[in-house]
């Protein structure tokens, strides 16, 4: 039986030095030691440089991604963003967010900066990057609030925000409304658009809507800054302005007699528009979610622009522009972690 299951018969202690010395034969042949060396060298470093162009790759990307994203509107759309610019939001059409790539690319960088800190207190943020639905199944209220962007899920939804939310900005605000006033004074003109347009304003993005930008998504305009101290100064004394972040645009946004924009939405429900008002002719109106509102001159309107809303001039030509100075602050629901992680996530553009 040993014979058929061994094929070698009986051992003894005798064939002990034998069995040694086959066992120590080598399997392969031995190859030079230095061509090892250097085979495996050269793998390393092909392995190592292809990691480090993924890396480029998917970077790359990401910036590409989130410049697209800030250049379609909503986003570096100025003060007006969606209530004040002609120019629609991503997904202003009623769909939320700009599809896989854009939710893929938010979930990218949302990992990036848990691994950088950590995922305490990231539960909503982690559901809006994987494109979390809103009430009822869909995005938003029975179809009025429909960010094109992200929607941040679990937040207190009213198209008009209690002053008090924000108690601290809207005083500040309040209180700086004369500075503020002068400074527009100070770069204001005809609007006539039969002058070329003076230096620091915006070309008109729809008919009859003007805009002089202090802070453009997240980032400061330097000369427009220092031509308006006193608006300047207040901006640097608020405690939620999203300066550092894509979604935060601060500025004078103009509206001419007879000018309207039609309902659209902004890019995130994470934001909340602050209004105050330089100069409110008769005829001025600002619908929000079906809730009409006007504007009075030295106090403020926080504004859920996520919500579809429509800004109309119906004065006539007599009684001058509406003109506004418009800051985007933090939804006063957003937590600390949150906005931290957001501000890392929607980055401005270097």
């Amino acid at each position: 039986m040993e014979e058929e299951l061994g094929g070698q018969g009986n051992w003894g202690l005798e064939d002990a030095p034998g069995l040694l010395a086959m066992a120590s034969l080598p399997i392969m042949p031995t190859w030079p030691l230095p061509l090892v060396s250097s085979a495996f060298t050269l793998l390393l470093g092909a392995l190592t440089s292809l990691f480090l162009w993924y890396c480029y790759y998917l970077g790359s990307q990401d910036l590409q991604a989130l410049a697209a994203g800030s250049r379609a509107g909503g986003v570096s759309g100025g003060p007006g963003g969606c209530s004040e610019v002609g120019r629609p939001s991503p997904g202003s059409s009623g769909e939320a967010g700009k599809g896989p790539r854009t939710e893929g690319l938010v979930s990218r960088r949302l990992r990036a900066y848990a691994r950088r800190y950590s995922w305490a207190g990231m539960g909503r943020v982690r559901r809006a990057a994987q494109g979390g639905l809103g009430p009822g199944g869909g995005p938003g209220v029975l179809g009025i609030q429909r960010p094109g962007l992200l929607f941040l899920p679990n937040l207190p939804s009213v198209p008009f925000v209690p002053r008090d939310a924000q108690r601290h900005d809207v005083e500040l605000l309040e209180s700086s409304f004369p500075a503020i006033l002068r400074d527009f004074g100070a770069v204001s003109w005809d609007f006539s658009g039969t002058t070329p347009l003076p230096r620091g304003w915006s070309p008109p993005l729809a008919p009859g809507c003007y805009q002089l930008l202090l802070y453009q998504a997240g980032r400061c305009q330097p000369n427009n800054c220092r031509r308006c101290p006193g608006a300047y100064r207040a901006l640097r004394g608020l405690r939620s302005f999203m300066s550092a972040n894509s979604f935060g645009n601060a500025g004078f946004s103009v509206l001419l007699p007879g000018a309207r924009l039609e309902g659209r939405c902004g890019p995130t429900n994470a934001r909340v528009r602050c209004h105050l008002g330089l100069k409110i002719p008769l005829g001025c109106e600002l619908v929000v979610g079906g809730e009409p509102q006007c504007w009075a001159e030295g106090h403020c309107l926080l504004v859920d622009d996520s919500f579809l809303h429509t800004v109309a001039h119906n004065g006539s030509p007599e009684d001058g522009p509406r003109v506004v100075f418009i800051v985007d602050l933090w939804h006063p629901n957003v937590a600390g972690a949150e906005r931290q992680a957001l501000d890392f996530v929607f980055a401005p553009d270097p």
